[in-house]
Protein backbone atom coordinates (compact mmCIF):
# COMPACT_ATOMS: atom_id res chain seq x y z
CA UNK A 1 0.00 0.00 0.00
CA UNK A 2 1.76 3.18 -0.96
CA UNK A 3 1.58 5.45 1.57
CA UNK A 4 0.68 9.35 0.65
CA UNK A 5 1.57 12.15 3.40
CA UNK A 6 0.15 15.77 3.12
CA UNK A 7 1.65 18.66 5.26
CA UNK A 8 -1.48 21.13 6.12
CA UNK A 9 -5.06 21.14 6.28
CA UNK A 10 -5.54 24.49 5.42
CA UNK A 11 -8.41 26.48 3.50
CA UNK A 12 -6.93 25.06 0.29
CA UNK A 13 -6.65 21.04 1.02
CA UNK A 14 -10.45 20.52 1.57
CA UNK A 15 -10.56 19.24 -1.89
CA UNK A 16 -7.24 17.50 -1.91
CA UNK A 17 -8.11 15.65 0.99
CA UNK A 18 -11.50 14.80 -0.79
CA UNK A 19 -10.11 13.44 -3.71
CA UNK A 20 -6.86 11.36 -2.04
CA UNK A 21 -9.52 9.71 0.09
CA UNK A 22 -11.97 9.12 -2.65
CA UNK A 23 -9.22 7.33 -4.70
CA UNK A 24 -7.27 5.66 -1.82
CA UNK A 25 -9.42 2.39 -2.26
CA UNK A 26 -8.88 2.02 -5.61
CA UNK A 27 -5.14 2.94 -6.44
CA UNK A 28 -4.15 1.26 -2.70
CA UNK A 29 -3.06 4.60 -0.87
CA UNK A 30 -3.08 5.63 2.78
CA UNK A 31 -3.16 9.33 3.43
CA UNK A 32 -1.75 10.74 6.29
CA UNK A 33 -3.06 14.35 7.12
CA UNK A 34 -0.27 16.46 9.47
CA UNK A 35 -1.53 19.96 10.72
CA UNK A 36 -0.61 21.68 13.82
CA UNK A 37 -4.76 22.03 14.34
CA UNK A 38 -5.45 18.65 15.21
CA UNK A 39 -9.38 18.52 15.25
CA UNK A 40 -8.93 20.83 11.74
CA UNK A 41 -7.12 17.33 10.49
CA UNK A 42 -9.41 15.52 11.65
CA UNK A 43 -12.64 17.14 10.22
CA UNK A 44 -11.05 17.23 6.50
CA UNK A 45 -10.34 13.10 7.33
CA UNK A 46 -13.75 12.69 8.78
CA UNK A 47 -14.59 9.03 9.15
CA UNK A 48 -12.40 7.56 6.04
CA UNK A 49 -10.58 4.43 7.18
CA UNK A 50 -8.15 5.09 4.11
CA UNK A 51 -6.70 8.18 5.88
CA UNK A 52 -5.45 9.49 9.60
CA UNK A 53 -5.19 13.14 10.93
CA UNK A 54 -1.74 13.45 13.06
CA UNK A 55 -0.58 16.85 15.00
CA UNK A 56 3.21 17.81 15.32
CA UNK A 57 5.54 20.46 15.04
CA UNK A 58 7.27 20.18 11.59
CA UNK A 59 10.20 21.79 12.95
CA UNK A 60 10.46 18.46 15.32
CA UNK A 61 13.18 16.69 13.25
CA UNK A 62 12.43 13.18 14.55
CA UNK A 63 8.30 13.55 14.49
CA UNK A 64 9.28 14.66 11.03
CA UNK A 65 11.76 12.13 9.56
CA UNK A 66 9.39 9.62 10.82
CA UNK A 67 6.25 10.21 9.13
CA UNK A 68 8.45 11.16 5.59
CA UNK A 69 10.73 8.25 5.79
CA UNK A 70 7.47 6.18 6.08
CA UNK A 71 5.98 7.88 2.73
CA UNK A 72 5.92 7.09 -0.67
CA UNK A 73 5.41 10.72 -1.87
CA UNK A 74 4.74 14.13 -0.12
CA UNK A 75 2.73 16.72 -0.34
CA UNK A 76 3.63 20.64 1.70
CA UNK A 77 0.72 23.10 1.99
CA UNK A 78 2.58 24.35 4.24
CA UNK A 79 2.97 28.24 4.38
CA UNK A 80 6.43 28.88 1.71
CA UNK A 81 8.58 29.39 4.50
CA UNK A 82 8.67 25.92 5.65
CA UNK A 83 8.79 24.06 2.62
CA UNK A 84 12.60 24.27 2.74
CA UNK A 85 12.38 22.45 6.47
CA UNK A 86 10.50 19.47 4.22
CA UNK A 87 12.43 20.14 1.09
CA UNK A 88 15.61 18.69 3.16
CA UNK A 89 13.95 15.60 4.97
CA UNK A 90 12.86 15.21 1.53
CA UNK A 91 16.36 14.72 -0.11
CA UNK A 92 17.50 12.84 2.66
CA UNK A 93 15.10 10.12 3.07
CA UNK A 94 14.80 9.95 -0.74
CA UNK A 95 10.97 10.99 -0.91
CA UNK A 96 9.38 12.90 -4.11
CA UNK A 97 7.69 16.54 -3.31
CA UNK A 98 5.15 18.17 -4.45
CA UNK A 99 4.27 22.03 -3.59
CA UNK A 100 1.13 24.35 -4.89
CA UNK A 101 3.74 27.54 -3.92
CA UNK A 102 5.93 29.69 -5.73
CA UNK A 103 9.39 28.06 -6.05
CA UNK A 104 10.94 29.95 -3.15
CA UNK A 105 14.79 31.09 -3.11
CA UNK A 106 15.54 28.23 -0.75
CA UNK A 107 14.68 25.54 -1.98
CA UNK A 108 16.27 26.97 -5.56
CA UNK A 109 18.98 27.25 -3.79
CA UNK A 110 19.13 23.77 -2.45
CA UNK A 111 18.57 21.85 -5.79
CA UNK A 112 22.26 22.86 -6.81
CA UNK A 113 23.70 20.82 -3.83
CA UNK A 114 21.72 17.98 -4.37
CA UNK A 115 21.37 18.26 -7.94
CA UNK A 116 23.14 14.90 -8.95
CA UNK A 117 21.77 12.83 -5.79
CA UNK A 118 18.38 13.56 -6.82
CA UNK A 119 18.55 12.55 -10.34
CA UNK A 120 20.40 9.21 -9.58
CA UNK A 121 17.80 8.77 -6.70
CA UNK A 122 15.11 9.38 -9.62
CA UNK A 123 13.51 12.05 -7.60
CA UNK A 124 11.19 14.22 -8.46
CA UNK A 125 10.13 18.00 -7.11
CA UNK A 126 6.94 19.19 -8.41
CA UNK A 127 6.05 23.20 -7.34
CA UNK A 128 4.05 25.47 -8.45
CA UNK A 129 0.98 22.80 -8.90
CA UNK A 130 -1.80 24.54 -7.90
CA UNK A 131 -3.91 27.41 -9.00
CA UNK A 132 -1.78 29.77 -10.15
CA UNK A 133 0.75 28.83 -10.25
CA UNK A 134 -0.33 25.28 -11.86
CA UNK A 135 -3.49 25.33 -13.76
CA UNK A 136 -2.37 28.85 -15.64
CA UNK A 137 0.82 27.49 -16.57
CA UNK A 138 -0.92 24.47 -17.44
CA UNK A 139 -3.28 25.90 -19.43
CA UNK A 140 -1.00 28.46 -21.19
CA UNK A 141 1.24 25.76 -22.34
CA UNK A 142 -0.85 23.65 -24.51
CA UNK A 143 -2.04 26.41 -26.28
CA UNK A 144 2.19 27.71 -26.60
CA UNK A 145 2.86 24.11 -27.73
CA UNK A 146 0.05 23.84 -30.65
CA UNK A 147 1.20 27.77 -31.80
CA UNK A 148 4.72 26.39 -31.81
CA UNK A 149 3.77 23.33 -33.23
CA UNK A 150 2.15 24.90 -36.14
CA UNK A 151 5.41 26.84 -37.11
CA UNK A 152 4.02 29.85 -35.36
CA UNK A 153 5.02 32.28 -32.45
CA UNK A 154 3.80 34.09 -30.04
CA UNK A 155 3.78 37.80 -30.34
CA UNK A 156 1.50 38.62 -27.05
CA UNK A 157 1.01 36.65 -23.80
CA UNK A 158 -0.93 38.03 -21.22
CA UNK A 159 -2.40 35.59 -18.37
CA UNK A 160 -4.76 37.09 -15.39
CA UNK A 161 -6.01 34.58 -12.43
CA UNK A 162 -8.18 36.03 -9.82
CA UNK A 163 -9.69 34.61 -6.84
CA UNK A 164 -12.95 36.40 -6.21
CA UNK A 165 -15.95 36.16 -4.31
CA UNK A 166 -19.42 35.14 -6.73
CA UNK A 167 -21.27 37.78 -7.72
CA UNK A 168 -24.32 36.46 -5.66
CA UNK A 169 -22.29 36.66 -2.50
CA UNK A 170 -20.86 39.61 -3.19
CA UNK A 171 -22.71 42.15 -0.60
CA UNK A 172 -19.34 44.16 0.58
CA UNK A 173 -17.79 47.77 -0.93
CA UNK A 174 -14.73 45.27 -1.30
CA UNK A 175 -16.52 43.27 -4.04
CA UNK A 176 -13.75 40.52 -1.84
CA UNK A 177 -14.29 37.70 0.55
CA UNK A 178 -11.33 35.43 1.50
CA UNK A 179 -10.75 32.34 0.29
CA UNK A 180 -7.10 31.14 0.34
CA UNK A 181 -4.45 32.56 3.52
CA UNK A 182 -5.43 35.89 4.04
CA UNK A 183 -1.62 37.26 4.71
CA UNK A 184 -0.75 36.22 1.72
CA UNK A 185 -3.96 38.48 0.52
CA UNK A 186 -2.29 41.47 2.62
CA UNK A 187 1.14 41.64 1.58
CA UNK A 188 0.65 41.00 -2.51
CA UNK A 189 2.30 42.80 -4.54
CA UNK A 190 5.21 44.05 -2.16
CA UNK A 191 7.80 43.61 -4.19
CA UNK A 192 6.80 44.98 -6.64
CA UNK A 193 6.02 43.96 -10.51
CA UNK A 194 8.13 43.23 -13.59
CA UNK A 195 7.01 42.45 -16.85
CA UNK A 196 7.35 43.15 -20.34
CA UNK A 197 4.87 45.56 -22.89
CA UNK A 198 5.11 46.25 -26.29
CA UNK A 199 8.57 45.04 -25.90
CA UNK A 200 9.52 47.87 -23.57
CA UNK A 201 10.45 46.42 -20.00
CA UNK A 202 8.71 47.47 -17.45
CA UNK A 203 9.66 47.48 -13.49
CA UNK A 204 6.93 49.08 -10.76
CA UNK A 205 6.95 49.82 -7.14
CA UNK A 206 4.67 48.62 -4.65
CA UNK A 207 3.03 51.48 -4.54
CA UNK A 208 2.46 51.77 -8.30
CA UNK A 209 0.44 48.33 -8.54
CA UNK A 210 -3.22 49.36 -7.53
CA UNK A 211 -4.79 51.01 -10.53
CA UNK A 212 -8.12 51.28 -11.86
CA UNK A 213 -7.39 51.72 -15.42
CA UNK A 214 -6.07 48.20 -16.42
CA UNK A 215 -9.31 47.05 -16.81
CA UNK A 216 -10.02 42.89 -18.95
CA UNK A 217 -13.97 42.14 -20.24
CA UNK A 218 -15.13 39.00 -18.52
CA UNK A 219 -17.81 37.49 -20.85
CA UNK A 220 -20.75 37.63 -18.05
CA UNK A 221 -19.26 39.27 -15.32
CA UNK A 222 -18.39 42.70 -17.31
CA UNK A 223 -15.16 44.56 -16.28
CA UNK A 224 -12.18 43.39 -13.71
CA UNK A 225 -9.07 45.33 -12.83
CA UNK A 226 -5.41 43.70 -13.24
CA UNK A 227 -1.98 44.20 -11.47
CA UNK A 228 0.98 42.19 -12.98
CA UNK A 229 1.88 39.79 -10.45
CA UNK A 230 5.77 39.60 -9.17
CA UNK A 231 8.36 39.37 -11.80
CA UNK A 232 6.36 37.85 -14.72
CA UNK A 233 9.64 37.94 -17.22
CA UNK A 234 11.57 34.97 -15.38
CA UNK A 235 8.58 32.60 -16.77
CA UNK A 236 9.86 33.81 -20.62
CA UNK A 237 12.06 31.52 -21.07
CA UNK A 238 10.15 28.26 -19.49
CA UNK A 239 6.94 29.16 -21.94
CA UNK A 240 9.52 29.67 -24.66
CA UNK A 241 8.28 33.10 -25.07
CA UNK A 242 11.90 35.61 -24.82
CA UNK A 243 10.75 37.25 -27.97
CA UNK A 244 7.42 37.69 -27.46
CA UNK A 245 6.61 41.98 -27.45
CA UNK A 246 4.67 41.66 -24.69
CA UNK A 247 4.68 38.93 -21.98
CA UNK A 248 2.66 39.97 -18.48
CA UNK A 249 1.07 37.70 -15.60
CA UNK A 250 -1.64 39.01 -13.33
CA UNK A 251 -4.19 39.29 -10.77
CA UNK A 252 -7.72 39.93 -11.27
CA UNK A 253 -9.73 42.05 -8.66
CA UNK A 254 -12.82 44.17 -8.80
CA UNK A 255 -11.98 47.90 -9.79
CA UNK A 256 -13.54 48.91 -6.42
CA UNK A 257 -11.12 46.53 -4.10
CA UNK A 258 -8.15 47.93 -6.70
CA UNK A 259 -9.03 51.82 -5.56
CA UNK A 260 -9.89 50.98 -2.15
CA UNK A 261 -6.11 49.17 -1.54
CA UNK A 262 -4.02 51.93 -2.99
CA UNK A 263 -5.78 53.64 -0.21
CA UNK A 264 -4.68 50.87 2.07
CA UNK A 265 -1.09 51.45 0.68
CA UNK A 266 -1.01 55.24 1.06
CA UNK A 267 -2.12 55.47 4.36
CA UNK A 268 0.56 52.32 5.40
CA UNK A 269 -2.05 50.27 6.87
CA UNK A 270 0.21 47.00 5.22
CA UNK A 271 3.68 48.31 7.13
CA UNK A 272 5.43 45.34 8.96
CA UNK A 273 7.24 47.43 11.99
CA UNK A 274 5.62 46.64 15.21
CA UNK A 275 5.23 49.43 16.55
CA UNK A 276 1.53 49.22 18.28
CA UNK A 277 0.51 47.88 22.03
CA UNK A 278 -3.02 46.19 20.94
CA UNK A 279 -4.04 44.42 24.22
CA UNK A 280 -6.81 45.64 25.67
CA UNK A 281 -7.79 47.34 22.38
CA UNK A 282 -10.28 47.22 19.47
CA UNK A 283 -10.29 48.13 16.07
CA UNK A 284 -11.30 52.00 15.99
CA UNK A 285 -8.75 52.34 18.80
CA UNK A 286 -6.43 51.37 16.30
CA UNK A 287 -7.58 53.20 13.21
CA UNK A 288 -7.56 56.72 15.93
CA UNK A 289 -3.82 56.09 17.15
CA UNK A 290 -2.97 54.93 12.94
CA UNK A 291 -4.18 57.66 11.60
CA UNK A 292 -3.33 60.52 13.99
CA UNK A 293 0.09 59.14 14.30
CA UNK A 294 0.40 59.49 10.39
CA UNK A 295 -1.34 62.55 9.83
CA UNK A 296 -4.12 60.54 7.82
CA UNK A 297 -7.39 62.31 9.05
CA UNK A 298 -5.90 64.76 6.82
CA UNK A 299 -5.53 62.82 4.40
CA UNK A 300 -9.08 61.69 4.75
CA UNK A 301 -10.03 64.65 4.50
CA UNK A 302 -7.77 65.77 1.29
CA UNK A 303 -9.46 62.73 -0.77
CA UNK A 304 -12.79 63.84 0.03
CA UNK A 305 -12.12 67.35 -0.79
CA UNK A 306 -10.50 66.03 -4.46
CA UNK A 307 -13.58 64.07 -4.98
CA UNK A 308 -15.84 66.97 -4.23
CA UNK A 309 -13.94 69.91 -5.45
CA UNK A 310 -13.40 67.85 -9.49
CA UNK A 311 -17.12 67.21 -8.58
CA UNK A 312 -18.82 70.41 -8.19
CA UNK A 313 -16.02 72.13 -11.28
CA UNK A 314 -17.85 69.28 -13.52
CA UNK A 315 -21.55 70.23 -12.33
CA UNK A 316 -20.58 73.81 -12.82
CA UNK A 317 -19.51 73.09 -16.67
CA UNK A 318 -22.35 71.26 -17.50
CA UNK A 319 -24.91 73.64 -16.31
CA UNK A 320 -22.97 76.59 -18.04
CA UNK A 321 -23.40 73.79 -21.19
CA UNK A 322 -26.92 73.63 -20.65
CA UNK A 323 -27.46 77.63 -19.76
CA UNK A 324 -25.66 78.04 -23.07
CA UNK A 325 -28.07 75.52 -24.99
CA UNK A 326 -31.08 77.20 -23.62
CA UNK A 327 -30.06 80.92 -24.78
CA UNK A 328 -29.39 79.25 -28.27
CA UNK A 329 -32.98 77.86 -28.22
CA UNK A 330 -34.61 81.19 -27.03
CA UNK A 331 -32.39 83.17 -29.62
CA UNK A 332 -32.78 80.63 -32.70
CA UNK A 333 -28.80 80.99 -32.82
CA UNK A 334 -27.09 77.78 -33.65
CA UNK A 335 -25.04 75.70 -31.22
CA UNK A 336 -21.97 73.32 -32.64
CA UNK A 337 -22.93 69.85 -31.97
CA UNK A 338 -19.12 68.96 -32.70
CA UNK A 339 -16.22 69.81 -30.89
CA UNK A 340 -12.50 69.34 -31.65
CA UNK A 341 -10.24 68.11 -28.88
CA UNK A 342 -6.74 67.18 -27.94
CA UNK A 343 -6.65 63.41 -26.96
CA UNK A 344 -4.66 62.21 -23.57
CA UNK A 345 -1.62 61.30 -26.93
CA UNK A 346 -1.77 64.85 -28.17
CA UNK A 347 -3.71 63.86 -31.53
CA UNK A 348 -6.99 65.59 -32.17
CA UNK A 349 -10.11 64.25 -32.28
CA UNK A 350 -13.90 65.16 -33.00
CA UNK A 351 -16.61 64.78 -30.20
CA UNK A 352 -20.05 65.38 -30.25
CA UNK A 353 -21.84 67.63 -28.00
CA UNK A 354 -24.09 64.65 -26.87
CA UNK A 355 -21.06 62.45 -25.80
CA UNK A 356 -19.20 65.27 -23.76
CA UNK A 357 -22.45 65.87 -21.36
CA UNK A 358 -22.35 61.95 -21.28
CA UNK A 359 -19.08 61.14 -20.23
CA UNK A 360 -19.02 64.71 -17.68
CA UNK A 361 -22.11 63.18 -15.90
CA UNK A 362 -20.03 59.68 -15.95
CA UNK A 363 -17.00 60.97 -14.31
CA UNK A 364 -19.07 63.19 -12.23
CA UNK A 365 -21.05 59.81 -11.34
CA UNK A 366 -17.41 58.13 -10.78
CA UNK A 367 -16.34 60.89 -8.44
CA UNK A 368 -19.18 60.70 -6.27
CA UNK A 369 -18.90 56.99 -5.70
CA UNK A 370 -14.85 57.03 -5.04
CA UNK A 371 -15.80 59.99 -2.48
CA UNK A 372 -18.28 57.67 -1.04
CA UNK A 373 -16.61 54.61 -1.35
CA UNK A 374 -13.35 55.98 0.66
CA UNK A 375 -15.32 56.28 3.65
CA UNK A 376 -17.54 52.76 3.53
CA UNK A 377 -15.12 50.47 2.71
CA UNK A 378 -12.30 51.98 5.73
CA UNK A 379 -15.78 51.76 7.96
CA UNK A 380 -16.51 48.31 7.06
CA UNK A 381 -12.71 46.87 7.75
CA UNK A 382 -13.59 48.70 11.24
CA UNK A 383 -12.32 52.41 11.83
CA UNK A 384 -15.64 52.86 14.14
CA UNK A 385 -15.67 49.03 15.59
CA UNK A 386 -15.97 49.82 18.94
CA UNK A 387 -16.23 45.85 19.63
CA UNK A 388 -13.78 43.39 17.76
CA UNK A 389 -10.58 43.21 20.17
CA UNK A 390 -7.10 42.83 19.01
CA UNK A 391 -5.32 41.64 21.76
CA UNK A 392 -1.83 40.55 19.74
CA UNK A 393 0.49 42.42 21.54
CA UNK A 394 3.01 44.56 20.44
CA UNK A 395 2.74 44.33 17.05
CA UNK A 396 2.45 45.75 13.30
CA UNK A 397 -0.03 47.75 11.59
CA UNK A 398 -0.28 44.85 9.09
CA UNK A 399 -0.97 42.81 12.12
CA UNK A 400 -4.03 44.63 12.58
CA UNK A 401 -5.00 44.83 8.79
CA UNK A 402 -4.49 41.29 8.77
CA UNK A 403 -6.83 40.85 11.87
CA UNK A 404 -9.11 43.26 10.48
CA UNK A 405 -9.93 41.07 6.81
CA UNK A 406 -10.16 38.27 8.76
CA UNK A 407 -13.04 39.45 10.39
CA UNK A 408 -14.58 41.87 8.16
CA UNK A 409 -14.12 39.94 4.62
CA UNK A 410 -14.33 36.22 5.96
CA UNK A 411 -15.84 33.64 3.38
CA UNK A 412 -19.47 32.65 5.42
CA UNK A 413 -20.41 29.12 5.53
CA UNK A 414 -23.13 29.84 2.97
CA UNK A 415 -20.91 31.73 0.40
CA UNK A 416 -19.67 31.14 -2.92
CA UNK A 417 -15.88 32.09 -3.87
CA UNK A 418 -15.50 31.93 -7.74
CA UNK A 419 -11.80 31.72 -9.98
CA UNK A 420 -11.61 33.29 -12.96
CA UNK A 421 -8.65 32.89 -15.04
CA UNK A 422 -8.02 34.38 -18.84
CA UNK A 423 -5.24 33.86 -21.24
CA UNK A 424 -4.81 36.24 -24.37
CA UNK A 425 -2.54 35.03 -26.32
CA UNK A 426 -1.61 36.74 -29.60
CA UNK A 427 0.47 34.96 -32.46
CA UNK A 428 1.56 34.52 -36.03
CA UNK A 429 1.02 31.30 -37.96
CA UNK A 430 2.00 31.71 -41.38
CA UNK A 431 1.64 35.40 -42.00
CA UNK A 432 -1.58 35.22 -40.44
CA UNK A 433 -2.46 36.84 -37.08
CA UNK A 434 -4.94 35.84 -34.32
CA UNK A 435 -5.77 36.24 -30.67
CA UNK A 436 -6.67 32.95 -28.85
CA UNK A 437 -9.02 33.92 -25.49
CA UNK A 438 -8.70 30.63 -23.31
CA UNK A 439 -11.04 31.47 -20.24
CA UNK A 440 -11.97 29.20 -16.88
CA UNK A 441 -14.50 30.43 -14.60
CA UNK A 442 -15.27 27.95 -11.41
CA UNK A 443 -17.77 28.49 -8.64
CA UNK A 444 -17.63 27.30 -5.14
CA UNK A 445 -20.05 25.15 -3.93
CA UNK A 446 -20.12 26.87 -0.11
CA UNK A 447 -17.63 28.11 2.57
CA UNK A 448 -15.96 25.23 2.80
CA UNK A 449 -15.85 23.57 -0.49
CA UNK A 450 -14.53 26.51 -2.09
CA UNK A 451 -13.57 27.15 -5.73
CA UNK A 452 -9.93 28.27 -4.75
CA UNK A 453 -9.99 25.00 -3.00
CA UNK A 454 -11.07 22.75 -5.47
CA UNK A 455 -8.47 24.63 -8.25
CA UNK A 456 -5.75 24.53 -6.08
CA UNK A 457 -5.81 20.61 -4.58
CA UNK A 458 -7.10 18.79 -7.44
CA UNK A 459 -4.40 18.86 -9.30
CA UNK A 460 -1.98 18.30 -6.89
CA UNK A 461 -3.95 15.22 -5.97
CA UNK A 462 -4.04 14.28 -9.73
CA UNK A 463 -0.30 14.72 -10.19
CA UNK A 464 0.24 12.40 -7.30
CA UNK A 465 -1.71 9.48 -8.98
CA UNK A 466 0.20 10.19 -12.06
CA UNK A 467 3.56 9.63 -10.38
CA UNK A 468 2.56 6.96 -8.04
CA UNK A 469 1.17 4.87 -11.30
CA UNK A 470 4.08 5.81 -13.58
CA UNK A 471 2.33 7.95 -15.37
CA UNK A 472 4.92 10.86 -14.87
CA UNK A 473 8.48 9.46 -14.96
CA UNK A 474 10.33 13.19 -14.47
CA UNK A 475 13.04 13.44 -12.02
CA UNK A 476 14.56 16.82 -10.66
CA UNK A 477 13.46 20.01 -10.07
CA UNK A 478 9.64 21.01 -12.36
CA UNK A 479 7.12 23.07 -12.43
CA UNK A 480 4.38 22.00 -14.95
CA UNK A 481 5.12 23.43 -17.41
CA UNK A 482 6.13 19.84 -19.98
CA UNK A 483 3.34 18.44 -21.51
CA UNK A 484 3.89 14.71 -19.69
CA UNK A 485 2.81 16.74 -16.84
CA UNK A 486 -0.47 18.91 -18.29
CA UNK A 487 -1.52 16.68 -20.76
CA UNK A 488 -2.82 13.82 -18.89
CA UNK A 489 -3.50 16.70 -15.51
CA UNK A 490 -5.94 18.98 -17.79
CA UNK A 491 -7.30 15.88 -19.35
CA UNK A 492 -8.60 14.75 -15.65
CA UNK A 493 -9.36 18.52 -14.83
CA UNK A 494 -12.06 18.31 -17.56
CA UNK A 495 -13.37 15.49 -16.44
CA UNK A 496 -13.81 17.29 -12.68
CA UNK A 497 -15.25 20.34 -14.57
CA UNK A 498 -13.14 22.58 -14.84
CA UNK A 499 -12.89 23.28 -18.24
CA UNK A 500 -11.49 26.10 -20.31
CA UNK A 501 -13.78 28.16 -23.31
CA UNK A 502 -11.58 29.06 -25.87
CA UNK A 503 -12.33 31.53 -28.64
CA UNK A 504 -10.13 32.16 -31.60
CA UNK A 505 -10.62 35.23 -33.26
CA UNK A 506 -8.37 36.31 -36.65
CA UNK A 507 -6.48 39.58 -35.96
CA UNK A 508 -5.31 39.61 -39.93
Amino acid sequence: MKQVLLFGAGRSATALIDYLLANAAKETWFVTVVDADIKLARSKVGNSSSGNAVSFDINNEAERKKHIGESDIVISLLPPALHTVVAKSCIELNKNLLTASYIEDEIRNLIPKYRDEIENRNLLFLCEMGLDPGIDHMSAMKIIDRIHTEGGKVISFRSHCGGLVAPESDDNPWHYKISWNSRNILLAGKSGAHYRENEKEIFLKYEELFRTDRLVEIPGLGYLCWYPNRDSLSYAPLYGLNDAKTFIRTTLRHPDFMYGWKNVIEMKLTDETPQYETDGKVLSQFFKEHMDRNGFSDWVSKKLSERFDQTKELLEKLMQLAETENEAQETGQPLENEFMMVDEKGGLQNLDLEEIKTNAAAVVAHKMHEANLTLKQLFFLGMDDDETKIDKGFCSAADVMQLALEKKLALMPEDKDMIVMLHEIESEVSGQKSEVRSMLIVKGEDGLRTAMAKTVGLPLGIAVKLILNGTIKLTGLHIPTKKEIYEPVLKELEEQGIRFKEEITSLS
